[in-house]
Order: C-alpha cells, then structure tokens, then sequence
C-alpha cells in the first residue's frame, strides 16, 4: 500500500490529487518515456533533450518517482511497468491521449471548471478555451490533425465492425462525420463490392481524400466536405454514425439522426457504431459521459438512449450486432 492511500487523506485524497494526473501528463507530452530508454537519463540531460528548465523538471520527475511512473538510482530515471505505458509505441497507445499538446489531452484540462459546468449546465471547455471545442480545433491545424489520428485509433476493432454487419449489401454507405476515413477504409477493405463517401468539414473531408487515394481505393471511395446537420448525399444504402452522436446533445443528436434518415429515405439504413454501453457499465461510461458533458454538452448513450431518440427522427431499433468493444446498432424508418 502507498503512501498516498496511508497517509492523511488516505485513498479520497489519492483520488483527488490533480499534481500526479499532471505530472503523469507532462511526462506524456514532453514523451519523457521515449527518451529514458535511449539513455538520456538524468534530469539536466532529460531538460536539454525537451527543452524545459531542469530544476522544474526534477522535481516533476522526482514526484513521478513517489508515484511509482518512474524509478531513480545512480543519478538517473529508468521506467516501471506502469511508465512504460508512456512510451509512444506501446501498444495501449495511452501516451497520445494524454499529451497536453493534442487535442483531447488540451481539453480535458476543462474539466478544472467542471463546476461552472454543475451549476449552470453549460460546457465547460468555452470557459476554459474562450470558444467552444469545435472552433478550437478547427483552430490549429496540429491540434486537428491529432483529433482524426487519435478517433481513427480509437476504432482499434475496425475489422471486428466490417465483419459484424453486411456492409456489402448496403451498395454504397456515407460515413458521416467519417474523419480521415479510418473506419469507412477497413470497410472497403473488408467488402470488395461496397463504396462508400465521407462526409465531414473542409480538414478532416480533404485528410480523408488524401488517405483514399493512399490506399489506392479512388475508384470506390470519395470525400466530400460538408455538415451532418446540413441534407447529405441521398441514394446511398446506408449512413455510418461512428464515435459521432455522443458529441451533442439530444436536439442537435436528434437533428443529425433527421438528416441522415431524409437521406437515406424508406429503404436506407442509419448505422450507429460506438460502444453503446449502458449506465450500469462502471467507471469508463460515467468518465466518458463527464468528458461528453465538460466538452460540448453531449452524453453518452446506451442502447435504450439511443432508441428514444431515433424515435424523434422517425426511426426504430433493429439489429445489434456486437464487435469486441464497439457495437453496430441498426436504424431503419419507423413503421
């Protein structure tokens, strides 16, 4: 048992510490676990590599030390298990999410004004930010540029989804708000008689172009710049929502739910994929619903959420297919 759950405060003031999730943090962002490995060692070498004021640094990587991220002996730093996880190329891939530089380990720095979110019900990232999440990161190039990879990897059971679910009879989907084209790609992939269009604003749309033609899939894939709460393309079989409604409230859900079903007519479907967990499935829903509410006012659904409001948007609950994680829940025109 450590300190910190001994000590006074015990395991509530371990759970509320905001020093150790920073400097956990800070580590990630300067990429303090790639460097480590390859010798850089000590503190004054480690600030030169990054960058940083040394006696700042220290103390941050002495801290580290306390918390267990980090090991200390002969003057220098070596990694524990639990700080190997910052390493870039570990495969939990952790280290990007949490670097203040990116764009989710920026915003989660809103959650400090998570009050002003409790009394008012407003997001709290405008407060923070001075604009509002979507504004920001339309903003900074980088910043976007992080956003597509870190949803892209997101989807780590992409293969899991396009085995789910009969793509291929659907003839032609849009992913809307399809980012850099990461999933409806692993679809095309999976389905060689399937085509498919993003839909998304001017960055992610000309990203998304770029990784089509990368893949050598022109012939069966385009991208198109453009909002989901504006009418999309109409005539394809189906329309993909992935990591897309918890972004939004229930009436902006709602008007995107509307849009994709005028497109996709009595005959079209409406693809939802995310995890869909319920409430009930314990910290990583209630953590994602927090983030959802701090960043724009959105909120995490289950299946049942889900279901009342596709039938605000003249739509009914058909068949769940689950994929490892993520979950494909089917939309159709309600009867």
């Amino acid at each position: 048992m450590t300190e910190e759950t001994t000590g006074w405060g015990g395991a509530l003031w371990a759970a509320a510490d905001l020093a150790t999730p920073m400097a956990i943090r800070v580590a990630a962002t300067l990429r303090l676990a790639d460097h480590i490995p390859s010798g850089t060692r000590t503190a004054d070498v480690l600030a030169a590599a990054t960058g940083t004021d040394p006696d700042a640094l220290r103390r941050v990587l002495d801290h580290l030390v306390t918390a267990g991220v980090l090991t200390a002996a002969d003057g220098g730093y070596g990694l524990t298990p639990l700080g190997e996880q910052l390493r870039d190329d570990h495969p939990g891939g952790v280290r990007a999410w949490l670097d203040l530089d990116g764009s989710v380990g920026r915003a989660d720095l809103c959650f400090t004004q998570m009050l002003h979110t409790v009394r008012t019900g407003e997001p709290a990232f405008p407060l923070m930010f001075g604009r509002g999440f979507w504004d920001d990161l339309a903003a900074d190039p980088v910043r976007e540029a992080s956003f597509d990879a870190l949803m892209g990897g997101r989807l780590t059971d992409a293969d899991a989804v396009a085995a789910a679910y009969p793509w291929g009879g659907l003839g032609h989907v849009i992913d809307v708000g399809g980012g850099d084209g990461s999933l409806l790609l692993a679809l095309l992939r999976a389905h060689p008689d399937l085509r498919g269009t993003v839909v998304d604003l001017p960055g992610p749309a000309a990203r998304a172009r770029q990784a089509i033609a990368a893949a050598g899939l022109t012939d069966r894939a385009d991208a198109r710049a453009g909002s989901f709460f504006d009418p999309l393309p109409t005539g394809a079989g189906g329309y993909v929502l992935s990591g897309v409604l918890h972004d939004w409230d229930d009436a902006d859900a709602a008007r995107i739910l509307r849009r994709c079903a005028e497109a996709a007519g009595p005959t079209g479907r409406v693809l939802v994929v995310d995890s869909l967990d319920d409430p009930g499935a314990g910290t990583a829903y209630t953590e994602g619903d927090l983030r959802m509410l701090c960043y724009f006012n959105g909120r995490e659904r289950g299946v049942a959420d889900l279901a009342d409001l596709a039938a605000t948007a003249g739509l009914a609950v058909g068949p769940v297919a689950p994929a490892r994680t993520h979950s494909v829940l089917e939309l159709h025109p309600a009867p």
